[in-house]
């Protein structure tokens, strides 16, 4: 039973994962109160290590478990509140699972969520467990391939990476697939889908490549966004010269939603920020709301 009393986590007590994922490959089937999940993890075995296979997961209604194409029944997994545990994983193996959860009901803001009419997430630190089975620890270092199809009134689907694929779906609906072809911590995992307006730029980087910018905001909010667009591409080229850091994505993109607990979000290549912290009305923002933007951008670039 989990307790509700927080119980301390202490480094004399880390021990390095069982498991690791090598590529993640999910496919949203968004909808507010029945989003479904599928989710395809290639897991190898860490080592020596010979504990059963454990992943985090909470207010998942599970629909399937299975192992290399094969559906596990009761007897070969065990799901509680938390987690799932499979205790005769093989070393190496497609683990693929689906779920269900309910983003409109979602009114932690952690997880997969509905703020404004739109989906947005928001994983860090435990939040990704909340969207599907995993081992949610920062630790474990994969590479992701996203598939998202919504309803066409969510007109733009965005997660981490590069845009590789895009198209129209029957019964008024719509997918957009993104790569993010770096391993990176579940927690850095992002999604956002709805209706929004987007200003645009670009910033040719220290190599010449050509870098698409984008802001993502409330529709007719766009022009609010123009400083600190100036600010993102001042941020990247400061990194260039202070540290020879490129950016290594074709792609950089940030959402401001209305409701977001947290000031900003580092999620690789789309970072959300809480609104009041990236806009600014030139007619009535004062020095201090620019200094807010110039500080939280620089921090989550």
């Amino acid at each position: 039973m989990r307790t509700e009393t927080p119980q301390p986590i202490r480094l004399s007590d880390y021990r390095p994962p069982a498991f690791l994922i090598d590529e993640v490959r999910l496919t949203f089937l968004l909808s507010p109160n029945a989003t479904r999940v599928k989710a395809r993890l290639d897991v190898r075995r860490n080592g020596d290590h010979a504990e059963p296979l454990v992943l985090n997961g909470e207010r998942l209604t599970p629909v399937t478990v299975a192992i290399d194409g094969r559906e596990l029944d009761e007897t070969e997994r065990q799901i509680t509140p938390e987690f799932l545990t499979i205790p005769s994983a093989p070393n190496a193996f497609v683990l693929e699972t689906e779920v269900e959860i309910d983003p409109e009901a979602n009114k932690a803001l952690d997880g997969l969520y509905m703020s404004g009419g739109r989906f947005c997430t928001q994983c860090e630190a435990e939040g990704f467990r909340k969207i599907t089975w995993y081992p949610d620890r920062p630790d474990v270092l994969s590479r992701f391939t996203v598939r998202i199809e919504a309803d066409r009134a969510f007109h733009h689907l965005l997660s981490n990476g590069n845009l590789i694929e895009k198209g129209e779906l029957p019964e008024g609906r719509h997918y957009a697939v993104w790569n993010d072809p770096f391993p990176k911590p579940c927690y850095l995992f992002a999604l956002v889908a709805g209706e929004l307006d987007v200003l645009s730029d670009t910033l040719v980087t220290m190599s010449g490549r050509t870098v698409d910018l984008k802001i993502y905001v409330d529709p007719g909010m766009a022009p609010r966004a123009a400083y600190a667009m100036d600010a993102l591409k001042r941020s990247m080229k400061w990194d260039e010269e202070a540290f020879g850091r490129e950016y290594d994505l074709d792609l950089f993109m940030i959402v401001a939603v209305r409701d977001f607990n947290f000031g900003a979000m580092e999620n690789k290549g789309l970072n959300i920020f809480n609104s009041s912290l990236l806009l600014a009305d030139p007619a009535t923002a004062t020095d201090f709301d620019y200094e807010r933007i110039e500080k939280i951008g620089r921090a989550h670039v």
